[in-house]
């Protein structure tokens, strides 16, 4: 499958007149928890020749879009940023991109960029922003969630963000994305760690049954640990994200190393 995704991106590229710096995978392979039926969920970051960013309409209005949206099939979904876009979304500390910077499935890469901005992650990183937006996704998940019917896949959208934002509490930094890891590392030995391994095993593919008490225990779990997230975000203090002449810099020098 990399083969025909590297195919497909050189088509965007030959198509759009672009050069893609970066290409992975941001759905539920990175995250460790593909099935069979898992499609693929392809992010990359593109930079346009010189020229196109010299006029006076800015990037990301009117005509001069910063996204890419390509429609291919129900496999295989692609979606790319302009890096002007993604260097902006950087310097507000934005998880989404965070999460393509720290994934271990990486298609494509060209050029220095990439490595670079991971270098001036720790400048940029902010807790708050990262452990809010996690915390807000567990919540938004969890309110869907229902004890009579029983969705794995939700139940595991409730999980992931609640211990990406635990281990940013605990460790200060963005959070490894494997599943299973966070699993190992955050939840304490005993019946909670049990119950969520078995959920892993389900979406995994394994004919198996959840008992209806695991999920009223695994239920008190996410509540107690959501409120306790809930208390510590709100004595984190924003963070000053203003450092935008090293960004631009790089945007620079990025334009000469891909296009002179």
């Amino acid at each position: 499958m990399k083969e025909i995704i590297i195919t497909k991106l050189m088509e965007i590229e030959n198509k759009h007149q672009i050069k893609i710096l970066f290409a992975c995978e941001a759905g539920s392979r990175s995250y460790g928890l593909a099935s069979e039926k898992s499609d693929y969920d392809v992010r990359f970051i593109y930079i346009h020749p010189t020229t196109y960013y010299l006029s006076i309409d800015p990037i990301g209005i009117g005509k001069k879009k910063d996204v890419k949206k390509v429609p291919f099939n129900n496999a295989l979904d692609m979606y790319g940023w302009d890096l002007t876009k993604a260097l902006k979304l950087f310097r507000k500390s934005n998880p989404s991109l965070l999460e393509w910077l720290h994934t271990d499935i990486v298609y494509y890469q060209a050029f220095s960029t990439i490595e670079k901005i991971k270098e001036m992650e720790k400048a940029y990183f902010s807790e708050k922003s990262c452990i809010h937006h996690y915390i807000n996704m567990s919540k938004n998940n969890f309110r869907r969630c229902s004890e009579e019917t029983v969705n794995i896949k939700l139940y595991l959208n409730v999980l992931r963000p609640l211990l990406l934002a635990t281990w940013i509490k605990e460790y200060k930094e963005f959070p490894p994305l494997k599943f299973s890891y966070l699993v190992d590392k955050l939840v304490p030995e005993g019946k909670i760690k049990r119950i969520v391994n078995h959920l892993i095993k389900i979406k995994l593919g394994n004919n198996l049954e959840l008992n209806p008490l695991d999920l009223q225990n695994l239920h008190i779990y996410i509540q107690v640990e959501l409120k306790r997230l809930d208390n510590y975000a709100k004595s984190l203090t924003d963070k000053n994200q203003s450092i935008t002449t090293p960004l631009d810099f790089l945007f620079q020098q990025t334009l000469k190393e891909v296009w002179s």
